[in-house]
């Protein structure tokens, strides 16, 4: 009897130590990357546009360049190319020349932290040259959230709710589908939950709290396939690895995902490889997806969309070659596995 309780302690311990261990990792990989991407946002390189031929506000922007690298001068061919530029979230602000002094168009809605610190420099530098500076908000944040986080937050639900479907469903039925019908019936279940999750999101920002009550549908399309890219993502990764893939879904979306997204500082305002990681990484497409379709009447959302949908393809696909390799093995074996459906 003793000796039947010592062979189950040292199949139970080293498991559990493992999963104990491998639980602190991510903490601190969490821990480290929250504050080494968020402790210290300075601004660097934040794209201003100016029209060909527009000579003060060239000097200006240059002048200020070679004092500090806030920002950073991006020239158009002409006004409207800028203008253009501004709505397609290219660049943060427009500088150009006007008969009393020197206007500044910005786009609020693209990030608050970076049109604020554009307004900042400029309002130093015409202040020093006693050139007069009007500044107007193109494209405004809604007044129910001036600091521009809804986006993000919403998103962070969104990613969240999809990984934890697909971790649900593994843990329930097993995490690799041990045929391709299977598969596709987790997919489509997926499916489903990503557009009710999608629905009830833009109903909580929309009717719910009253922030963006005109763009109900468009936040449930892009809302549906946030979760549906986190899902199949999860999905894919728990496929081949099993519940402990988890973890690296978690790092991915949520330890570098979350602070990475550009949704609290926008990019520029990130150290290192952060700044462009949101180009990529579900969370960052998803809050620049949600940014499109709200203020920008779905202008520069191409690349956004594009990217959450070839992460929902690619999850998707992992998750079906995950049931013809593992999940043809485990039923070959004639035998159950945790890792996999019953």
């Amino acid at each position: 009897m003793a000796e039947s309780a010592r062979v189950r302690t040292r199949g139970w311990l080293p498991r559990t130590a493992g999963l104990l261990l491998g639980t602190l990792a991510l903490a601190v990989a969490f821990i480290a990357a929250y504050v080494g991407a968020l402790h210290d946002p300075r601004p660097h390189d934040l794209p201003v546009g100016f029209a060909l031929g527009d000579q003060r506000a060239a000097a200006v922007l240059s002048a200020v360049r070679g004092q500090t690298d806030t920002v950073k001068p991006v020239e158009y061919d002409d006004p409207g190319a800028a203008d253009d530029g501004l709505k397609d979230r290219e660049v943060y602000g427009v500088l150009s020349s006007r008969p009393d002094g020197l206007l500044l168009t910005v786009a609020s809605a693209s990030g608050p932290s970076a049109t604020e610190a554009i307004t900042q420099v400029f309002t130093t530098a015409a202040q020093r040259n006693g050139t007069p500076l009007t500044v107007t908000d193109e494209v405004p944040v809604a007044p129910r959230d001036p600091r521009g986080v809804v986006p993000f937050y919403l998103n962070v639900g969104y990613v969240l709710g999809g990984y934890l479907a697909s971790t649900v469903l593994g843990i329930g039925v097993g995490t690799t589908p041990r045929t391709l019908r299977r598969a596709g019936l987790r997919i489509a279940a997926l499916a489903v939950y990503s557009v009710l999750l999608g629905v009830a999101g833009a109903l909580v920002v929309g009717p719910g709290l009253d922030i963006w009550n005109h763009d109900v549908l468009s936040i449930a399309a892009v809302g549906t396939l946030a979760v549906f890219a986190a899902a199949m993502i999860a999905s894919a990764i728990q496929g081949w690895l099993g519940v402990l893939g988890t973890a690296l879904v978690i790092l991915l979306l949520v330890v570098l995902g979350n602070p990475g997204s550009g949704g609290i500082f926008a990019p520029e305002f990130l150290p290192g490889a952060f700044r462009g990681m949101h180009l990529w990484n579900a969370p960052g497409l998803a809050n620049d997806l949600t940014k499109s379709a709200v203020y920008f009447d779905w202008r520069s959302a191409g690349w956004p969309a594009a990217g959450l949908a070839l992460w929902a393809v690619v999850g998707a696909a992992g998750l079906l070659t995950a049931a013809l390799v593992r999940g043809r093995r485990v039923t070959g074996t004639g035998r159950s596995a945790p890792s996999a459906d019953g």
